[in-house]
This record gives C-alpha cells, structure tokens and sequence, in this order.
C-alpha cells in the first residue's frame, strides 16, 4: 500500500510538472515576466478599475484580463477568477466574429490561475481550448499563436507595469503593426508608448525620434481616443504648435467634460500655458469623479506650489501682504503630496516634491526623511537618481547651509552618464559652488579636480588640463587626476 501511495504522489508529481512545462508556452500576463515588485499593486488596480470604468469595450477585455493578474499578485486568486470570467463575457462585445482568437490571452490566464489553485484538471480543460484554436488555425506551436492582437495585449500589459518595460511595450506594439500597419488600436498603443518613453527619459526628442508624428497617425486613425487626443495636443504644446494644442484640447473636452483623462490632460496643458487657474479648475473636477487618484492629487499639488513660488518672487520685492497666502499654498501642496505619496509608494518624484515643500515650510528634519526614503529605494532609475542628487544637493545648499554636503550630491548626479535636464543642472550649480570656493580661496584639490571634471564634459580640454594639473600639484599621488591628465594630453 505504502509503495502504491508512493507511485501515485509520483506520477501526481509528473503531471503538474509537466502541465507547467505547458503552461510556460503560452502567451499570458503570467508568461510576460511582469513582476510585482516593480509596481504598486494597490495603485494599479485603481487605476484599471477607472480605465474599465470610464473607457471603451476593447479596453476593457485587456483590463480586465490585467486586473485578473494584478489580483493574484495580491493573493486574490478567486478575484482574479471573477475578472477573467468579466473579460471573457466581453470579448463577443468588444471582437464580434473574432472570439476565439480574442479569448488566447484570457484562457491562458485562466489556466495558470487554476493551476495556482492546485486544480489542474480545470487548468488542463483551459489549455486544450488553446491547443484546439491553435490546431484550428494551423500554428506551428501547439500552445501559441503568432497573432498581432496578443503583441498588442502585451504592450499595453507592459506600458502598465511602468518605465521599466516601456522598451518592450514599443517592442510589443512595433511587432503588431508590422502585421497591421494601419491598425488603429496598434497605432494607438505604439504612439502612446513612444510619448511616455520620451517623458520617462526627460527628452524632448525632435525630428526621427519625436511622438509627433506617431501621434498625429494615431489620432487620425482614433479621433475620438480619449487618451491619445489630449496627448497629441501636450505635445503639439511642446513643439511651440500652442494654438493647434489648445484646439485638440478643447475638442477633447467639448466631446468628453466629464472623463478624468481628459480633464487632467487639460489640466497639465493649461498649467503648462501658464493658466494655472484653468489647470485647477479642471483638476479639481477630475478629482470630484475620482477622489482617490495619485496623479490628480500630485498635479493640483504642482499648480500649488508654481502659485507658492510666484508669490514668493513677489515677497522677495517686499510684497508682504503675500506671506499668509503664501503659508497657505504650502500647506495644500504639503497636503497634496502627502496624499499622492500615501496611494503611490513607488513615485518618486512625489517624494522629492513632498520634501521641497517641508523645506520651503521650515521644517527640515521631515525634508530630509522625505529625502531619505527615496535614497533607500534601491530600484531607482537613473533619472530618478539624477533628479534625487539634484534636489537633495539644492537642499543642502539653499536650506541646509552645507555647500560641501552638496557638491557630493551635484557630482554625484553629474557621474551618472545619462543626458538629462537634471544631469545638466548638477553640472551647473557644480560648478558655481566649486568656482565660489576657488574665488574665496579654498583652491584645494577636490575643486580643481571638479572643475577639470566639468570642463571635461564640456569639452574645454586645455582649461580641464589645467585644472587637473594643478589638482595633482596639491595632491601628487591622486591616480584620478594623473590618469585624467594622461588622457587629455594624448587627445590633445
């Protein structure tokens, strides 16, 4: 008996082994390698559940079949069920006639949720579903499909998990519309992909590499898009075409006045115009529909502080009747960004906004926690790097009163090799603070060794040789500075 028992868990033990080998073939949210740690699972889920909420029938199947997979990230694996079974009943809505093709992504997201809850005949039942359509069809893979459609699905799963995978998503989107180049959902995601790859890397990229012209096709192919219209204005905004934005604009909110996205795409265009009041206006109205949204509360938190530092100019010429509105301002963006931090534990940039304000607020024991949370993420970008050097340097510089505490941080942000507004700003307030204490007489090494280094990247060879000359003066065994020397002198 005890030998028959061994056989049977062995061969038990074969089969979910192999089912999985299986199961590893198919093309689903649980083979695309999107990780948990790289989102806010929370976060996320909101966000899908206002997309389903407030957009179109073909979005909703792929979110659904998102939420499906968000949920059993967080252990909610009879959630997760329910929201396949939702995509499911969409698909005929959404893709009439075209079901079964539709239905790949979410069958092979029902098998491996089955196979999670250790009921693999029901797995099992998914996966012939997938063998069948695939035999049907005549693919060379029993389990997979070479479809447009699944490479599309897969970018907007990977556009979702954030920066990291936006590569892929371009990827994902590029692959679909070399089948289908005119598809409209193809070009919508491809031109929404390049948008927030440049906004990522904090490029205003022009020419080849621009969104623009991605942008334009995508509207004229989805004019009634809610997201890619307002997007194609921002960026017409971008590239000095301020009238034919504002067009798109208010076509965007004639057609859609109560659909957040486009309130909050209004919102940015305005504040970026220069209306702050508009961009208020609008956000506020975003929020009253979804209160519990990052990015809205971050956004009213930026128009608060760009009327904070406008009042502030004013105080500065001896307009004080302006301090209590100022005071006042803060205390909202403090309020703000505190929300967004709560709701977005991953955003980084609201991190650093937070702690600017309690800088601006006096109270810098909560700016430099606030500071210190981002400098213990150990997933940061580069960008985000950059940006965290750049604004904790000006923290020590301007508040802190320690201008040694801030060149480590500028030339730190600096020797991140990655070109960038903020990289550009490090190399700017660098090299006033080392130029200062040369001035003031601290001509040590480590100024002169920093200033070689700036005029190094500016490409001043001769005075980048001087300096690091007389670095080595101060300092003769430096190997840094004998080594720049070396290869400045070969180059010239």
């Amino acid at each position: 008996k005890c030998l028959s028992f061994c056989f049977l868990l062995f061969c038990s033990f074969l089969s979910r082994e192999g089912l999985k080998e299986i199961l590893q073939q198919l093309e689903c949210h649980f083979t695309w390698m999107l990780q948990k740690e790289d989102i806010d699972p929370d976060e996320l889920e909101e966000r899908i559940v206002e997309q389903i909420w407030f957009l179109s029938n073909k979005s909703k199947v792929r979110n659904y079949n998102l939420l499906a997979y968000v949920k059993f990230l967080n252990d909610q694996k009879d959630e997760a069920l329910e929201n396949l079974r939702k995509a499911e009943e969409a698909v005929p809505v959404a893709y009439p006639g075209e079901d079964e093709k539709e239905s790949l992504v979410t069958w092979g997201n029902y098998a491996w949720v089955y196979y999670h809850l250790g009921d693999l005949t029901e797995s099992q039942a998914y996966v012939k579903k997938v063998k069948s359509i695939c035999k049907h069809h005549g693919s060379e893979s029993p389990y997979k499909m070479e479809l447009p459609q699944i490479d599309c699905e897969k970018g907007w799963a990977f556009l979702k998990f954030g920066g990291r995978y936006y590569e892929k998503a371009k990827e994902s989107f590029e692959k679909a519309r070399q089948k289908e180049p005119e598809n409209p959902e193809f070009n919508l995601g491809y031109a929404i992909t390049v948008y927030r790859l440049e906004d990522y890397y904090a490029k205003k990229c022009s020419g080849k590499g621009s969104s623009l012209g991605p942008l334009r096709l995508a509207v004229k192919l989805n004019p009634d898009d809610v997201f890619v219209v307002p997007l194609l204005a921002l960026k017409l905004q971008e590239t000095n075409k301020v009238k034919e934005g504002e067009k798109y604009i208010e076509e965007a909110l004639r057609k859609y006045p109560d659909v957040p996205y486009v309130l909050r795409y209004a919102a940015k265009f305005y504040r970026k115009k220069g209306d702050v009041e508009a961009s208020l206006q609008h956000l506020k109205k975003a929020l009253s529909l979804t209160p519990n949204s990052g990015f809205l509360h971050h956004q009213v938190g930026i128009c608060y502080r760009t009327q904070y530092f406008a009042l502030k100019k004013e105080v500065s010429k001896g307009k004080f009747q302006s301090i209590l509105k100022m005071n006042e301002l803060n205390t909202l963006c403090i309020s703000h960004f505190s929300k967004v931090v709560e709701r977005k534990s991953k955003f980084v940039y609201a991190y650093i906004d937070l702690a600017q304000m309690y800088a601006e607020q006096g109270q810098l024991r909560k700016a430099d926690e606030t500071f210190q949370k981002v400098s213990a993420t150990s997933s940061l970008t580069s960008t985000e790097k950059q940006e965290f050097h750049l604004n904790y340097g000006r923290f020590q510089e301007f508040h802190r009163k320690s201008p040694s505490e801030a060149i480590k941080h500028y030339l730190a942000g600096l020797k991140i090799e990655m070109e960038s507004f903020p990289r550009d700003k490090c190399k700017y307030r660098l090299k006033n603070l080392v130029e200062k204490k040369i001035k003031n007489g601290e001509r040590d090494a480590e100024s002169l060794g920093n200033l070689g280094f700036i005029h190094q990247l500016n490409g001043e060879k001769q005075q980048a040789l001087e300096a690091y000359e007389g670095a080595l003066k101060i300092d003769p065994g430096n190997e840094e500075y004998f080594s720049a020397i070396m290869n400045l002198k070969f180059s010239l």
